[in-house]
């Protein structure tokens, strides 16, 4: 046992106070991370899109992302085109989109934020609009026509001059009784209606106002006294007509000029009423053919159906577009924000609560009443559960720094690319869809359903764990052809395909799924549902996933504490752990268990442990799941505080390790690099086991509550661990001392670090987006000293537009804090360590490398012909200055001698003094006997510089002062003698070898120096090897399960 059996830690292990004297936080919260940017954001708020037509081509559609603008394209396919900066002080309430610009209205004085008003133009700031000093209400709508800018709020109106933008005058509606003039319908603005707003109240009214002169012109009263509040207005394409949707349902649409009602539709209800109206001004779409202008569209923002109306004879319903959004669900966010036709067009847009912006467009032949999707951004609906960084298919692949896949509670899979946002998409789930017409959801009797359904339950669960591995994955080409997705059956007995799935790979991605027995594999190369469905052995809930680094096998952990392994390419069961047993492997158990009676037997069993096969399964939920690297053992942990290792062939226990009831483990990571595995339980501390010795070797303590997710750096060196007290921290495993530390706003649920070290992703408790760090340490020093609780700050996490964040360049560059010296304690700058120990140098590998293959990269970037001079254009005409031989274009100046026609006279006077200051280092270096000052001086050539002055090195006159080769030789052999830049010395000793072997076989002095340099680097050989073979046993001895 490698704990004591108290029922709590011991306080050593609970200490993390610093010797040291502690220093004030940094700037930023964190030493090592800086915030870069959130992704996965398209429309998370109630705050409605604004399009703008941009010429004839597309139109620009912006949305509120928070406190900043995403405008998309969609001629491109709904392409990010602007991220507006800065961002807002406070959340945006309202925009609209006029002309080039694009505004928006932000804060609540009621919350005590601040307010303003703020125009952007192609994701700047362009100008600002004054708010009067009593502004206390949040502006909810902007709308700008003729020369005003008119802006709403809940119960004033504020006007200004759109081409100055000065604040013109304020318009506060009366009310009989408290809340009468709350403007709940916004406002709108009518063709040929100069000057004139239409404001929709709370008690049903609609004023209509000048806003030029501030008076109120005319009321328009409701239909009926019980229609309720105004909750949208839209003017129609057929001149003074104006439709007013009200809260108890009744949609009007009125002539403005007679005060009398057009039409009048149920069109909502009371618990759900229309709050938003747009028509289809292309002048098709109605009747029986769809050759018939009068279209109207209708949402509301607590259902996710779109009701197309076909206005003539008195209206009807032509058709609903079901679950064009999803609905409000416990957990998940839904509702449509907006509907609008773009003008013009037989296109229709729609954003909703869900984080989702959508074009849909209508088919004229065959004619359809319903459209169908056209574009499509999104990201999660529901807060981000789970994330993963997806590893790279082969050593060396970039991949693993780009793709970043997340699982939510809105039962979806999605791939995030750190690259390019367009590339970023869901893993489908088959068509959705195309099965809600099988059951009858989206059938045309469907409509009695109520005003909103929803696809979500055929979806699967929502993601709880996420296992990964490329190695056979087949990218876009796998399993070609159309495949049943989640096959349930397991029939043993089924044939399956395995030549084709072996020629293109298949799933690479598993899932685990909340209260539910099925694991779900994903091809990850097609985007979409696999073809299998892993049942857990029991018939529980799955609990954990894992694969195997070969990507061929799939463990799945079950809430009872089975663990099945199945294969991924058929389908198939192929082991449980533990292994089920044969009758004649049970009558093998009794007679083992016969034997030790013998007291001979006894004596032998005590010094070692040994577990009869088919014995050791968990007795409560699995919770991790991990196999090795070389597909030897399975291992598991569970509540029940054990880790559990499994022979992979067998599937018999092998080894165990017991921390119950001292803790219950909750979650564990694996390392391949190092060979650890580190388990995160719920006494708030992190247990690092070496799967070698099955021995702890960390322990790492500090969090104030329960770990919600943890992980490895790219390295092994860190792991970072985010805890329910909102903090993220990071510790140093080989010190095991807490060297990093910032506290969030809310508490992170889910951590990723990426591949190559550059990247931190993490998910915030109640957030649709995925935050991404930075990391500092790829770039510059950071000192990594021991840090106590005190010195944790709060930060603000990365924002959308990436403000106040720093990318990978802004990390390298930042300028270094300047720390006092008596805060911090600092290890004295040594060359070298001890005159005993071989040093390597600093000088950057890719330098020495180029060296060395110097010729072979000349000869591959060698051009293939020599450069054409470009053809003379014939509309160039002569001088006529009066010159009688004008000189031809790029010809030689009269009167001016070069000396090289290759290069100017500057750089060869460079070259010259460049090649001066070499020999002069060197013979000076000759003449005092120490080298040092010429080693540094070699250290700072580039490879290209250095392989010019190894090849300019002369024999001299022939005596041993003026022979450069002969002084290089003794340099080297210097530095060996002294053991340091041990590699340069390798390098450089190569290079002059190869280029000077002829002249060196030739003099004797030569030979002799170069035997003196080949004396020393066998005797410093051979003591390197003895010393590498030496500590390599050492290890060894000690990683050994014997000793």
């Amino acid at each position: 046992m490698p704990h004591s059996s108290l029922d709590h830690p011991s306080i050593k292990r609970q200490k993390v106070d610093v010797i040291a004297k502690a220093t004030p936080a940094s700037k930023n919260g964190s030493g090592i991370f800086a915030p870069f940017r959130t992704i996965g954001l398209v429309s998370p708020t109630n705050v409605p899109f604004a399009s703008i037509p941009l010429g004839k081509t597309t139109f620009q559609i912006t949305t509120s992302v928070g406190r900043s603008l995403h405008t998309y394209d969609l001629k491109r396919g709904l392409n990010l085109v602007f991220i507006t900066r800065p961002q807002t002080p406070a959340d945006i309430t309202a925009t609209y989109a006029w002309k080039e610009k694009v505004f928006a209205a932000w804060g609540d004085a009621r919350a005590g934020e601040p307010q303003g008003l703020w125009a952007f133009q192609r994701g700047k700031k362009a100008g600002e609009l004054s708010l009067p000093a009593d502004m206390d209400q949040p502006i909810r709508q902007i709308l700008v026509f003729g020369s005003w800018i008119v802006a709403c709020a809940l119960t004033r109106i504020e006007v200004w001059k759109s081409a100055t933008f000065e604040h013109y005058t304020t318009i506060f509606p009366s009310a009989a009784k408290m809340g009468d003039n709350e403007l709940t319908g916004g406002i709108c603005n009518m063709p040929t209606f100069l000057n004139k707003i239409f404001v929709g109240r709370n008690d049903g009214w609609v004023e209509i106002w000048n806003v030029s002169t501030g008076k109120l012109i005319y009321t328009i009263l409701p239909p009926t006294p019980d229609c309720g509040a105004v909750t949208c207005m839209e003017p129609t394409p057929a001149l003074s007509l104006l439709a007013i949707a009200y809260s108890e349902g009744p949609l009007v649409i009125l002539n403005v000029m007679t005060d009398r009602p057009a039409l009048r539709l149920n069109a909502g209800t009371n618990d759900a009423p229309v709050t938003s109206i747009s028509f289809r001004s292309d002048g098709q779409g109605a009747g029986e053919d769809g050759r018939k202008d009068g279209v109207m569209a209708t949402a509301t923002n607590v259902g996710g159906d779109v009701t197309l109306w076909d206005l003539n004879k008195g209206g009807r319903i032509m058709g609903v577009l079901r679950s064009a959004h999803n609905p409000p669900l416990p957990g998940v966010r839904g509702g449509i924000s907006k509907v609008e036709f773009l003008p013009g067009q037989p296109v229709i847009m729609t954003s909703g609560l869900d984080n989702s912006l959508k074009s849909w467009i209508f088919d004229e032949a065959p004619f359809s009443p319903v459209p169908r999707i056209l574009h499509m951004r999104s990201g999660h609906a529901g807060p981000v559960t789970c994330l993963q960084f997806l590893p790279t298919d082969f050593d060396g692949a970039e991949a693993g720094n780009k793709w970043l896949i997340s699982g939510g509670k809105d039962r979806s899979l999605w791939g995030w690319s750190l690259r390019r946002d367009g590339q970023s998409s869901e893993l489908s789930q088959g068509n959705i869809r195309k099965k809600a017409r099988k059951v009858g959801i989206l059938a045309s009797s469907s409509l009695g359903h109520g005003p909103s359904t929803t696809l979500d339950d055929l979806k699967a669960p929502e993601i709880t764990c996420i296992a990964s591995s490329l190695n056979r994955d087949g990218g876009m080409g796998a399993i070609p052809g159309k495949l049943p997705i989640w096959d349930k059956g397991n029939d043993k007995n089924k044939p399956s395909n395995a030549e084709i799935s072996g020629m293109t790979g298949w799933e690479s991605v598993v899932t685990a799924h909340k209260n539910d027995p099925y694991a779900r594999t994903w091809f990850w190369g097609r985007k979409r549902a696999g073809r299998w469905a892993f049942k857990t052995g029991d018939g529980e809930y799955v609990s954990t996933v894992a694969i195997s680094p070969c990507g061929t096998f799939a463990v799945v952990g079950s809430a009872e504490g089975c663990v099945d392994m199945y294969n991924l390419q058929s389908g198939r069961h192929r082991r449980r752990f533990p292994s089920k047993l044969t009758p004649a492997q049970m009558r093998q158990v009794k007679m083992q268990q016969l034997k030790t009676l013998d007291k001979v037997n006894q004596l032998q069993e005590r010094t070692r442990t040994s577990f009869a096969p088919g014995s050791g399964k968990h007795t409560q939920a699995v919770t991790g799941i991990v196999v090795d690297s070389l597909n030897r053992f399975v291992i598991s942990c569970s509540l029940d505080g054990t880790v559990k290792f499994w022979d992979f062939v067998t599937g018999n226990l092998v080894d165990e390790i017991n921390w119950a009831p001292m803790a219950k483990i909750t979650g564990c990571r694996f390392h391949a690099g190092n060979d650890l595995i580190a388990f995160s339980c719920d006494d708030h501390s992190i247990r690092v086991v070496d799967i070698e010795t099955k021995r702890t070797i960390r322990e790492l303590w500090g969090c104030h509550d329960n770990i919600n997710d943890f992980c490895f750096s790219n390295d092994g060196r860190w792991v970072v661990a985010a805890s329910q007290d909102s903090t993220i921290r990071v510790w140093d495993l080989p010190t095991s001392h807490l060297i990093d530390a910032f506290q969030l706003e809310k508490p992170c649920t889910a951590l990723a670090f990426s591949g190559t070290g550059e990247y931190l992703a993490g998910s915030t408790q109640g957030e649709l987006g995925v935050q991404i760090w930075t990391n500092r340490t790829l770039f510059k020093h950071v000192p990594t000293r021991q840090i106590s609780e005190k010195e944790i700050g709060q930060v603000c996490a990365p924002t959308t537009s990436g403000e106040g964040g720093q990318g990978l360049v802004e990390a390298a560059f930042e300028e270094d804090d300047v720390t006092p010296e008596d805060d911090v304690l600092s290890a004295p700058i040594l060359d070298q360590l001890n005159a005993d120990m071989m040093t390597l140098s600093l000088v950057p590998k890719s330098r020495w490398q180029t060296l060395l293959h110097l010729d072979l990269i000349k000869q591959r970037n060698k051009p293939k012909e020599a450069p054409k001079a470009p053809e003379k254009a014939p509309f160039f005409l002569p001088s006529v200055g009066g010159a009688a031989n004008p000189l031809p274009l790029g010809g030689p100046v009269p009167g001016e001698s070069r000396v090289d026609g290759s290069a100017s006279r500057i750089t060869q006077l460079d070259r010259a003094r460049a090649e001066q200051t070499f020999t002069a280092k060197l013979l000076a270096a000759a003449a005092s006997g120490d080298y040092n000052d010429f080693i540094e001086h070699l250290k700072t050539l580039g490879p290209s510089t250095a392989d010019l002055e190894l090849r300019s090195l002369s024999i001299g006159l022939g005596n041993d002062d003026e022979n450069e080769m002969l002084h290089f030789i003794q340099a080297l052999t210097s530095r060996l003698v002294a053991r340091r830049d041990y590699e340069l010395t390798q390098a450089w000793m190569t290079v002059f070898l190869r280029l000077h072997f002829d002249l060196v076989m030739a003099n004797e002095s030569l030979l002799i120096a170069l035997q003196v340099w080949r004396e020393h680097q066998e005797k410093e050989r051979n003591r390197l090897d003895d010393l590498v073979g030496y500590c390599g046993g050492v290890v060894g001895f000690l990683r050994s399960p014997r000793t």
